[in-house]
C-alpha cells in the first residue's frame, strides 16, 4: 500500500511539475509579444515600510510622498522621449493628461477640515491602481457634513504602475491605520469614526475594523461604508506569483505585469503588474480568515455596522463573495447591502447572459436574514423608472421606495469602477460639469467606428464610468451619520 501510494504521488509531483513548467515556458514566450515596457513600467518608488509607516505621523509620510514624486518627475517624465511624448500619456510633461499640471494632483493624500467644531472623522480608503481621486467626492461630503476626512494614498498608488510591483498589503493596512490616527488627532476621540473602503480599499476597512476587534490599541470604527468591496477575487490570482516568475530573468521582464496598456488615465494606472495581483489575493485570503475565526470565535458582535453597496455585474471583484464571506457571516446588527440590479427594460436585454435576469435572487440567501437588503432595479419589467426595494433584517416583507432617476436606456448595468463617482465628475461622469478639465473625459465618449483604430480596447471605453444612482448613494450614506447637534 505505501509503495502504491508513494508511486501516486511521485506520479502526480511529475505531472504538476510538467504543467509548471508549461506555464513558464508558455509565459517567456508570450512575455516577448505586445508592448515594450516603458520607464513607468521599471521604476519603482522609495516607499516607507510597513514598519516605519507604524513609527511615523501623517507629516512624515506626506514629506516622504513628496519625495517620490519628486523623483518619479526626475527618472520618469522629465526623461520622457521619442514615442512617448503623445499628447495623451501622463508621464509627459506637455500632454493632456499630465497630472503636474492641474490644480489638484488627485494623486496624492489629502485632508479636509470641516469649518467649526469637527462632528466626526472619516479615514477614506481608494482601491487598486487607483488614486485618493476616487473617492475625493465622496470626502468633500463628510466635510460639507461637518467630518474630517483623512484620504492616504496607498504605497505603490499615483506615481507609475511600476511601483505596484514592489510593495506589500502589509503596506496598506499600516497605511490604513495611520491614516486612522491622523484622523483621530485631528477630530478628538469623542466623536465617531467611520471607514469609507473602495474596492481594495473596502477590503482594507473590513481587516482594520476586525483587527480593532482584537487590538485595543486600535481604535474602532462606529460605522463601515463598502464600495464595491474586494472581499473575494478570482481564483487566477492565486497563481499570479507563478506567471511572474519568469521575469526573475531581465530578457523576460514583460512576464512580471498581466497588462500592459498605454497610460492615458491621469489619476489611474491602466497596466497591471503581476505583484498587484498577488498582493490583492494575500488581502483577502488574510480577511477571509480572519472573517471564519471572528465568526467561529464569536467576537462578531463587536463589529460595527456596515453598509456595502455593491453591482451584481462586477467584473473585478466577486459580488457572490461580498454576500456570502461577508454578509452571511455577520451578527444582528443594523448591517445592510445595497445591490444594483441590471437595467432589465434595456435595449440590448435579448444580448444579455440569461444568468444576469436573475442574479439577484442567485446572490441571495432566502429571508429572513441577520442584515437588510436594498436592491436598486426597475420598477417594473416594462419601465425605465426605478425603485428601491428593501428587506429590513428578519422579515419577509420588502418595503418600496420610488426613485427619482430612471436608468438610461443605453446602460444596461452598473460596473464595479463606477460606483463612487457622480454622473458630473469631470474625469468619470456621464454628464461632467467641466469635460476638459483633466484633458479627457473618459464618461461621456459615445464611440462608433471600425475596431484596431483606438490605443486600447472596446471593453476600456464601453464600461460604465459614473455611478446613475449616486445621490441616492450619498442619502444612504449619510443616514449613517449621527444627528447634528443645535
Amino acid at each position: 500500500m505505501r509503495a502504491l501510494l508513494f508511486s501516486v504521488v511521485k506520479k502526480t509531483a511529475k505531472v504538476a511539475g510538467i504543467a509548471l513548467a508549461v506555464l513558464l515556458i508558455y509565459r517567456m514566450v508570450e512575455s516577448q509579444t505586445g508592448p515594450a515596457l516603458h520607464p513607468w513600467h521599471t521604476w519603482t518608488a522609495p516607499e516607507m515600510s510597513a514598519k516605519a509607516i507604524d513609527g511615523a505621523t501623517f507629516a512624515d509620510y506626506l514629506r516622504q510622498e513628496g519625495v517620490i514624486f519628486s523623483e518619479m518627475q526626475r527618472e520618469v517624465v522629465d526623461k520622457a522621449a521619442g514615442d512617448e511624448q503623445t499628447p495623451i500619456n501622463r508621464y509627459y510633461r506637455r500632454s493632456l493628461v499630465w497630472p503636474g499640471q492641474f490644480e489638484r494632483d488627485g494623486n496624492r493624500s489629502f485632508i479636509l477640515l470641516p469649518q467649526g467644531r469637527p462632528r466626526g472623522a472619516v479615514v477614506l480608503l481608494h482601491g487598486l491602481t487607483d488614486s485618493p481621486y476616487s473617492v475625493q467626492h465622496i470626502a468633500a461630503d463628510y466635510q460639507r457634513r461637518g467630518f474630517v476626512a483623512v484620504a492616504p494614498r496607498m504605497p505603490g498608488h499615483g506615481t507609475a504602475p511600476g511601483a505596484l510591483s514592489d510593495v506589500d498589503w502589509p503596506q496598506w493596512m499600516a497605511t490604513t491605520r495611520l491614516a486612522v490616527r491622523e484622523a483621530r488627532r485631528l477630530a478628538g476621540n469623542g466623536v465617531p469614526l467611520q471607514l469609507v473602503g473602495y474596492s481594495n480599499g473596502g477590503a482594507l476597512a473590513m481587516k482594520y475594523a476586525l483587527d480593532a476587534l482584537e487590538d485595543p490599541h486600535l481604535a474602532r470604527p462606529q460605522q463601515l461604508i463598502l464600495i464595491s468591496p474586494m472581499i473575494g477575487v478570482s481564483s487566477f490570482a492565486r497563481f499570479a506569483g507563478l506567471a511572474g516568475l519568469p521575469a526573475l530573468l531581465p530578457p523576460f521582464a514583460k512576464a512580471a505585469w498581466l497588462n500592459l496598456q498605454p497610460e492615458y488615465n491621469p489619476f489611474k494606472y491602466n497596466s497591471f503588474p503581476v505583484n498587484a495581483a498577488r498582493q490583492s489575493w494575500l488581502l483577502t485570503q488574510a480577511l477571509q480568515k480572519q472573517l471564519r475565526q471572528a465568526a467561529h470565535g464569536k467576537t462578531l458582535p463587536g463589529l460595527p455596522p456596515v453598509l456595502a453597496f455593491q453591482s451584481v455585474m462586477d467584473s473585478t471583484v466577486s459580488s457572490r463573495a461580498v454576500v456570502e464571506m461577508l454578509f452571511n457571516q455577520l451578527p444582528l446588527n443594523g448591517s445592510e447591502l445595497v445591490l444594483f440590479d441590471i437595467n432589465q427594460t434595456a435595449t440590448l436585454r435579448a444580448l444579455y447572459r440569461p444568468a444576469s435576469w436573475v442574479a439577484v435572487n442567485a446572490l441571495l440567501p432566502a429571508p429572513p436574514r441577520r442584515y437588510a437588503v436594498t436592491v436598486i432595479a426597475n420598477a417594473s419589467a416594462r419601465t425605465l423608472n426605478t425603485a428601491a426595494r428593501t428587506l429590513p433584517a428578519g422579515e419577509t416583507e420588502e418595503r418600496v421606495e420610488p426613485l427619482a432617476n430612471p436608468w438610461s436606456a443605453d446602460i444596461y448595468s452598473l460596473s464595479h469602477v463606477a460606483l463612487p463617482f457622480p454622473p458630473d465628475d469631470d474625469l468619470y461622469g456621464t454628464r461632467p460639469a467641466h469635460p476638459h478639465r483633466y484633458g479627457i473625459n473618459l464618461g461621456n465618449a459615445a464611440l462608433r467606428g471600425e475596431t484596431g483604430v483606438l490605443i486600447v480596447g472596446m471593453d476600456a471605453v464601453m464600461r460604465l464610468t459614473a455611478n446613475p444612482f449616486y445621490g441616492y448613494m450619498m442619502q444612504r450614506i449619510e443616514r449613517t451619520l449621527p444627528a447634528e447637534k443645535k
